[in-house]
C-alpha cells in the first residue's frame, strides 16, 4: 500500500445500515493493511479548530521561563509542559526536536480515577488556553469512540465493546511545537520513528509533508490529510489486543528542507487510552492455527508504565 486510506465518519453515523457496513469494512482494511486512515465527518468544527491552534501558538511564543514554570516534575510529563529535546522514541538516544503541552482526561463522577491521574495544569497568563483545549479534548474524544465502535464490529464483538474502558480513560491531548531549526540536526529528527503506545491516535495538523508512514514493504509513505481530515492510527495496545490484526505502523516527522528550516510546525495528536485496569488480553476472536496468541496478558495501566520507563519519561 503507497497511499492513507481516506474514509468518512459520516457513513458510520448516517443511520443507514449499507453506508455503516462500508464504513466498517473499509476501516477495518486499512488498519489491517496499513494503520492509519485520513477521517472526514469528525466532531471538530473549524471554529473550534482554528481558536485551539491559536491558543496553542500564544503558548509556546510565551518566554522559555514562563513555559518552564508549567513543567511538573515526578509525573513523567503527563500533564503540563515538556521541554524542547526531552522526549527520544524508544531505543534512540537523540531527543525529538519538538516541545510539548499535555491536556489530560477532565473524570467525572470517579474518585478512584481521580486520585489516580496527574490534575490538569492551568496556565494563568492565557484565560482561554485551558478552556478551549478542554473543548477539543471532549469533541476527539467523541470521534474516537465511534471509530472504536466500528473496530468493534470489524473484529466481531459487540459495537460498544470499547465504551466502557474509554469512559474516563487516560487520553492524552498533546499540541506539539516544532520550532524552527537553527543548526545541522545531526542524528536529531523532529520526531524519530516511532509506535504509538495507546489505542488509537487522532491526529490533528497532518497537512504538508513531514509525517511518514512505513508500509509492510519498510517503505516511507508521505501521509498528508486534507484540511477537514484527521490522521487516525491504531497504537501498540489496540495491535497487541487483537494480537497484531489491526496494525501499529511505525511512523516519523521527518525535518523539513533545508529552505523551510526557518518555520516552526504544529500537529495536535489525541492519544486515546483506556482506563488502567482495562485487560489488554490477545482476544480469542484473534487467535486461530495460523495465529496463536503472541502477547502476554498485561493491563493498559501496566503496559503504559513500562513504555514511560523506556521513552525516557519515568524513570524505575
Amino acid at each position: 500500500m503507497n497511499s492513507i486510506p481516506s474514509v468518512n465518519l459520516n457513513d458510520f453515523i448516517s443511520g443507514n445500515a449499507h453506508s455503516k457496513q462500508k464504513f466498517v469494512n473499509e476501516i477495518g482494511k486499512a488498519y489491517e493493511d496499513i494503520g492509519f486512515v485520513a477521517l472526514k465527518g469528525h466532531f471538530l468544527d473549524d471554529a473550534l479548530v482554528e481558536k485551539l491552534y491559536a491558543e496553542v501558538k500564544k503558548f509556546f511564543n510565551l518566554p522559555l521561563e514562563t513555559k518552564q514554570k508549567y513543567e511538573i516534575p515526578g509525573i513523567g510529563g503527563q500533564r503540563g509542559y515538556v521541554s524542547f529535546g526531552k522526549e527520544s522514541a524508544k531505543g534512540k538516544k537523540e531527543g525529538d526536536l519538538k516541545e510539548f503541552w499535555h491536556f489530560g482526561q477532565y473524570v467525572e463522577n470517579d474518585a478512584k480515577l481521580e486520585a489516580e491521574y496527574p490534575a490538569n495544569v492551568i496556565v494563568e497568563e492565557l484565560p482561554e488556553f485551558n478552556k478551549v483545549g478542554q473543548e477539543a479534548y471532549r469533541m476527539l474524544e467523541k470521534t474516537a469512540k465511534y471509530v472504536l465502535r466500528a473496530l468493534a464490529l470489524h473484529l466481531g464483538l459487540e459495537e460498544t465493546y470499547f465504551d466502557k474502558y474509554i469512559v474516563n480513560g487516560n487520553s492524552i491531548l498533546r499540541p506539539i511545537h516544532y520550532p524552527p531549526i537553527t543548526q545541522e540536526p545531526k542524528e536529531a529528527v523532529r520526531a524519530a520513528a516511532h509506535g504509538d503506545i495507546n489505542l488509537i491516535t487522532l491526529l490533528m495538523g497532518a497537512q504538508g509533508r513531514g509525517l511518514q508512514v512505513q508500509n509492510h514493504n519498510g517503505e516511507w509513505i508521505d501521509a498528508i490529510a486534507k484540511p477537514d481530515e484527521l490522521m487516525i492510527n491504531v497504537g501498540d495496545m489496540l495491535s497487541r489486543h487483537t494480537n497484531n490484526k489491526l496494525k501499529s505502523t511505525i511512523h516519523q516527522v521527518i525535518n523539513p528542507p533545508r529552505e523551510l528550516w526557518g518555520t516552526s510546525r504544529y500537529s495536535i495528536p489525541f492519544f486515546m487510552h483506556p482506563i488502567s485496569d482495562m485487560k489488554l488480553d490477545v482476544l480469542d476472536v484473534c487467535i486461530d492455527n495460523n495465529n496463536p496468541k503472541g502477547f502476554d496478558d498485561i493491563t493498559a495501566g501496566e503496559f503504559l508504565t513500562e513504555r514511560l520507563i523506556e521513552l525516557g519519561l519515568i524513570k524505575k
